[in-house]
């Protein structure tokens, strides 16, 4: 029998059982099909346009400027006015830039600066997207559900990441870049109504009014705890070196010879090996030693990403992709829980600025540090650099961030 001191086990698929929840996270899985199969076709357009890796690096710069820029103003409106409403607007530029780049790739010349122009108002829709869709999760389910809520949120995000890659490669494959963007604005006009279906249990969003302590005060709260920022800056560099997705088009064409519908396997490949960990995590939670798994499990997509650039052979590419996923994905369970759960509702969306400038970093301007350094060096010594300096920011980390290599439990909320 519990003693009335032990807490209550919680059902893994306790979050689903949620109205709202299931809502949300619709609504989030159409809208991520649409901008992963976007990704296939852009890349492709632009490296098929321009024949450069350079040039495949600013997609991802364009989209994460808006987010370094205006990150303490994404994570105050998250926290000043109503979440939902802000999602819905996001989505909403969200349709109207892919309805853009729909008509762009109806020209006979696509202009690679048009789509650079309309990547950069993703971005900005994404800056504010990111901070209000975390810190409103916590809003639509009890805290004690959370847990559950990150891992199942985590593993639908990774469906859509398979699937809309996989999707955009075969619609491209056999049509052309128009197919691929009307598809996508069908799944984000459906998502803009979902998400006005959604119904918030709670919230404490700021009437305040603005002042400049007040829009950086999640960095502030960031900087003085050392486990979050640990977490978040081990997350930030590893990506950024080990990432090897923007210079996917020119494995796909030049290296490996398998096509755009190849290209999409290959780039849905992270998160089948994600979702797998992510369907376990939900099931099977980390419970004890999580600084010491997600160390680990940092090293090993390190590990994995110089495999990837060394791999001449479309099997051994895609096993060790599918690998990266699963390490990333713990490293993404175990930061998101510690940032979610240690840091106050007040705060969270300032926080969640922050982080997902972090995570914007790691991703957006890690494809643009992907695509200049294979500018310099060349495609293969580039992906394999940024493996090894993964494995160099894991044993440095160590000594930087003790308490995160020492964190044992996550379900620890804030103070």
């Amino acid at each position: 029998m519990l003693s009335s001191s032990q807490p209550a086990l919680v059902a893994p698929v306790s979050a689903l059982q949620f109205r709202d929840f299931r809502l949300f996270q619709l609504g989030k899985l159409l809208a991520t099909l649409a901008m992963q199969m976007q990704g296939v076709a852009v890349g492709w357009q632009v490296y098929a346009i321009t024949g450069s890796a350079l040039d495949l690096g600013y997609v991802g710069l364009v989209q994460f400027l808006p987010a370094l820029l205006m990150s303490p103003l994404t994570g105050h409106v998250a926290d000043r006015f109503d979440r939902r409403q802000v999602l819905i607007v996001c989505y909403s530029v969200l349709l109207v830039c892919t309805t853009l780049l729909f008509v762009s790739s109806r020209s006979a010349h696509p202009s690679v600066l048009g789509i650079y122009a309309v990547l950069a108002l993703v971005g900005t829709a994404r800056a504010f997207l990111g901070p209000a869709a975390s810190a409103l999760m916590p809003n639509l389910i009890p805290l004690e559900n959370f847990p559950s809520a990150v891992a199942w949120s985590s593993s639908i995000f990774q469906v859509a990441v398979i699937g809309g890659p996989a999707l955009g490669g075969l619609l491209y494959s056999v049509g052309n870049a128009s197919q691929v963007y009307g598809i996508s604005i069908a799944l984000e006009l459906i998502t803009v109504l979902v998400m006005a279906l959604v119904r918030v249990r709670s919230t404490q969003t700021s009437s305040k009014g603005r002042s400049f302590g007040d829009l950086i005060a999640g960095l502030r709260f960031v900087w003085e705890k050392p486990v979050i920022l640990g977490a978040i800056s081990l997350d930030l560099f590893a990506v950024l070196f080990g990432g090897a997705v923007a210079l996917l088009p020119i494995y796909a064409r030049d290296i490996l010879h398998i096509g755009p519908q190849g290209m999409g396997v290959l780039r849905s490949a992270p998160a089948v090996g994600a979702l797998a960990v992510g369907v376990l995590l939900a099931n099977r939670p980390l419970r004890r030693r999580a600084g010491h798994a997600m160390y680990a499990c940092v090293a090993l997509f390190g590990v994995a990403t110089i495999a990837f650039g060394l791999s001449r052979s479309f099997v051994v590419s895609l096993v060790a992709l599918v690998v990266s996923g699963a390490a990333d994905m713990v490293s993404v369970f175990v930061r998101q829980s510690l940032v979610q759960l240690r840091t106050p509702d007040e705060m969270r969306g300032r926080v969640a600025a922050v982080n997902l400038v972090f995570v914007g970093a790691s991703n957006e301007f890690g494809e643009f540090e992907s695509g200049l350094t294979a500018a310099w060096l060349g495609v293969v010594p580039a992906v394999v650099a940024g493996g090894v300096g993964t494995l160099l920011i894991v044993g440095l980390w160590l000594f930087l961030f003790p308490a995160l290599r020492d964190i044992d439990r996550l379900d620890t909320p804030a103070a």
